[in-house]
């Protein structure tokens, strides 16, 4: 009897065991299920540091800047509150917010933004944006909520400039800033905050709560790391992925279905064909760029690669309002691509190529890998040039020697400033400047638009840019391409109408206002 007595209580014990664990895993269950989670199909990252690398569509959610843009890419206020010009001495004060933390606690001060400047403006920190800041000749801390920038000159892109996310002095002041552990968990002041990285996996990102504008309305931000742009699409039907950039012809297959939004947003971003001038064959014959131009049918890659999203471009600042309409656009016309070839001493050879000095007008162009919209212009643009007469080859590579390639099909492009993209893309020795592309007309022009505040000569002297750049072409430009976001209905928040940078950067602007239903 006692035996079966105990048997009776051990079962009753062990049930009401069961029976706890089962409340305790359902409490957890719903507490998980209430959590909101975005999982955003992204790119790869090495490091994250906004003071160095300028592709990070990261940055924008980790860090703050000094002012940030708006809807329609206006500058408003940042971590500064306010700011004024004297333009006696080019010099601008910024009165700083005084709630702003670091996301480890520590606050936000004038030090850091000096830190950060000096960071950048440091050539031993070789930093791809230091060009931004040339004009900076002095950064004063007055005291800990206010600092004052003079410039050589008036530069009204300092403003655009100063969305740069700004660094925490205090983690790396007298640290190697290129190779700090910082870079692979920063600490910034933005909406959300590093909680892990696993390498060439995902980001997982979680919400700031001290966040100075207001707590975000999203938990957690998930960068999971899909670089094929096919795979990207996959991963959206199969649930994996929330929200994706996708080519067009893979946008196609979402446009009908209810549980997905395709956003089709201009964008500033265009596509060519860069020379590299660092090479001897396009150092040597720097006629090459300008005929090639006209070789090009750039309707016909609008409308087979793209499906039509996007528009034919002939100049780098085509997107803005400084834009030279009455340039040369270099219109199809692969007559004219020949005439300028043999007008510089190209023959057509027996196999049909052209060749001067013995040497083939023959050279490779480079795509990074996962991006077939690139892959397949420069596969369209090999086809129109072999009719011609030139061989040229593609190529798909995990990484680019910028240096000793022959040619690329690059990204630029900026909806911002006009001086943004275009000193520092096509200055001599400037921090983008990928092709050595080296004019000195071009140059000065940059350089006097730059430092005016006076549109009307602004206007002027970015005119003349692209009229002398069309006299000595340093890409064979494409197409402005648009970006084709591709979210879960439940996202609410992302802005359609906002005009995106290169590779579609800019649509996390309002990222704390998002949520998902």
């Amino acid at each position: 009897m006692k035996v079966k007595k105990w048997l009776v209580w051990g079962f009753v014990l062990v049930m009401s065991m069961v029976l706890l664990a089962g409340c305790g895993g359902e409490k957890k269950t719903a507490t998980a299920s209430n959590e909101k989670v975005l999982v955003y199909g992204s790119g790869d990252y090495s490091s994250i540091n906004p003071a160095l690398y300028e592709h990070g569509e990261i940055n924008s959610l980790i860090f703050s800047g000094l002012t940030a843009h708006d809807k329609a890419n206006k500058i408003i206020p940042g971590l500064a509150k306010s700011w004024s010009f004297d333009k006696a001495t080019n010099t601008y004060t910024f009165i700083l917010r005084n709630d702003a933390k670091w996301h480890d606690g520590h606050p936000f001060s004038a030090d850091d933004v000096k830190f950060t400047l000096e960071t950048i403006m440091n050539p031993k920190n070789a930093s791809e944006i230091a060009s931004n800041y040339e004009d900076i000749t002095k950064i004063e801390v007055v005291d800990k909520d206010t600092i004052k920038i003079t410039l050589k000159a008036p530069n009204v892109a300092m403003l655009d400039y100063l969305t740069i996310g700004i660094l925490p002095k205090h983690l790396l002041e007298g640290k190697d800033i290129a190779t700090d552990k910082f870079n692979q968990f920063p600490i910034g002041t933005g909406p959300f905050k590093m909680e892990s990285w696993d390498k060439g996996q995902s980001i997982m990102l979680v919400k700031n709560k001290d966040f100075y504008e207001k707590e975000p309305k999203i938990d957690k931000i998930i960068f999971k790391i899909v670089e094929d742009t096919k795979a990207r699409a996959l991963q959206l039907k199969s649930g994996e992925l929330d929200l994706a950039q996708v080519t067009p012809h893979d946008a196609v297959q979402f446009e009908n279905n209810k549980d997905f939004v395709v956003d089709v947003m201009k964008t500033a971003d265009y596509r060519g064909i860069m020379y590299n001038f660092n090479n001897p064959f396009f150092k040597e014959n720097r006629e090459i760029p300008n005929a090639l131009s006209y070789a090009i049918d750039r309707k016909a890659i609008l409308s087979s690669v793209l499906l039509g999203h996007g528009q034919i471009a002939y100049s780098p600042l085509q997107a803005g309002e400084y834009n030279n309409p009455n340039i040369e656009k270099f219109d199809y016309n692969p007559d004219k691509a020949k005439q300028e070839l043999e007008k510089a001493g190209w023959k057509i050879g027996t196999d049909g190529i052209y060749e001067k000095n013995g040497k083939k007008l023959s050279f490779t162009i480079n795509c990074k890998e996962g991006d077939q919209v690139r892959a397949d212009m420069a596969t369209i643009c090999a086809q129109q040039l072999k009719a011609i007469g030139v061989d040229m080859k593609v190529t798909v590579q995990a990484k680019i020697d910028w240096d000793n390639q022959e040619a690329f099909l690059v990204g630029w492009g900026s909806p911002f400033d006009p001086d943004d993209h275009t000193y520092k893309v096509f200055g001599t020795d400037k921090g983008n400047n990928y092709s050595k592309y080296s004019n000195a007309k071009i140059d000065a022009l940059l350089q006097k638009a730059r430092e005016t505040d006076v549109k009307a000569d602004r206007l002027k002297y970015y005119q003349e840019f692209q009229t002398e750049l069309t006299k000595d072409m340093p890409y064979t430009f494409i197409t402005y391409i648009d970006a084709l976001y591709v979210a879960k209905t439940k996202i609410k928040g992302i802005t359609p109408d906002t005009v995106l940078g290169h590779h579609g950067v800019g649509l996390f602007w309002n990222v704390a206002d998002w949520t998902i239903e």
